[in-house]
């Protein structure tokens, strides 16, 4: 609605998961490293946490964009599975024949694929997001993976990827084993203040911007509302883009960041009503009751208490 307004090419604020539009602030830079470590050493588990918005997915999009030829990746979204189901959810991804239905079938026909792409000189990486929701029955199934392997190396790599709930999940007594093979971790922190603003202009730049929208006081409060979490400051310029659309500004500042943030929230903005003077509203009333008196509608007595209770209420 608004791009062809402000001169974009496209929408610069989508909250899906873009590599096109991602920015690699420091952590982002650091979190990729360690996916990225993770596909070309071999051994243990990769454990990336980052908490609701920071990034995590647009950095696994990203790393999918630079596998190198001789990797094979299964990427599991849906963890709220048993673990026959997990196991099916990988052969699925990998394209695995299967024989038989059994777990100690599916894991074999497993092993057997790994074993064929270890000698095509081809490594193969399971990729969990959402990796917080998983169950402990799935968690030691995953250790188990980590068991197939010849003499030399281990023939799958696995990289954990979730909420920061994960690393209350991997430390309970009964993990210690899987988090004894975890040999990479990274917690992806929200952005800094200044990083923010570098975010923002870096996202309106790829959708084509040629001109400053946001002023120095916007970006503040964006901060302010987002705590540097990206998927908020994209609904939080997204939402005054509209806005500023809406009453035909393309400059947005911090009241349009303000008015943005309420609407998203769902404040309800009172409408201020005109009061009219209090001279006017003497006036009238003191023609109203001169009237009144007039026709004998109101005696001395009841003008005066009248005239008693207007002032102590206007006092």
């Amino acid at each position: 609605m608004y791009e062809q307004y402000f001169g974009l090419d496209s929408k610069p604020f989508t909250i899906t998961p873009d590599p096109r539009y991602l920015f690699m602030s420091d952590r982002h830079t650091e979190g990729l490293a360690h996916l990225l470590y993770g596909v070309t050493d071999s051994g243990g588990f990769i454990q990336l946490t980052g908490d609701v918005g920071t990034g995590k997915t647009t950095l696994i999009r990203a790393l999918l964009e630079q596998l190198p030829k001789k990797i094979e990746i299964a990427l599991i979204m849906h963890t709220q599975i048993s673990a026959q189901e997990f196991l099916l959810e990988i052969c699925n991804e990998l394209k695995v024949k299967i024989t038989g239905t059994s777990v100690i079938d599916i894991v074999n026909s497993l092993n057997q694929y790994l074993l064929e792409q270890y000698s095509n000189g081809r490594r193969v990486i399971l990729l969990v997001d959402e990796a917080q929701n998983l169950s402990t029955e799935v968690l030691e199934q995953l250790r188990l993976l980590t068991n197939l392997e010849t003499a030399q190396k281990k023939l799958l790599q696995i990289i954990l990827i979730g909420q920061p709930e994960l690393r209350d999940v991997l430390a309970k007594n009964n993990l210690s084993n899987l988090a004894q093979r975890i040999t990479a971790r990274y917690h992806l922190q929200p952005l800094s203040r200044l990083e923010t603003g570098l975010y923002i202009d870096h996202r309106l730049k790829i959708s084509g911007a040629t001109t400053k929208i946001f002023d120095k006081k916007a970006k503040k409060e964006i901060f302010k509302f987002s705590s540097g979490i990206p998927r908020l400051i994209n609904v939080i310029c997204d939402r005054a883009l509209l806005g500023a659309y809406g009453i035909g500004s393309t400059e947005i500042n911090r009241e349009l960041i303000i008015k943005a943030n309420r609407e998203i929230q769902g404040e309800i903005i009172p409408v201020r009503m005109k009061r009219w003077p209090l001279f006017v509203v003497s006036i009238l009333m003191l023609s109203l009751i001169t009237l009144l008196f007039n026709y004998n509608y109101l005696d001395l007595d009841t003008i005066n208490k009248i005239m008693k209770k207007i002032f102590q209420v206007e006092s």
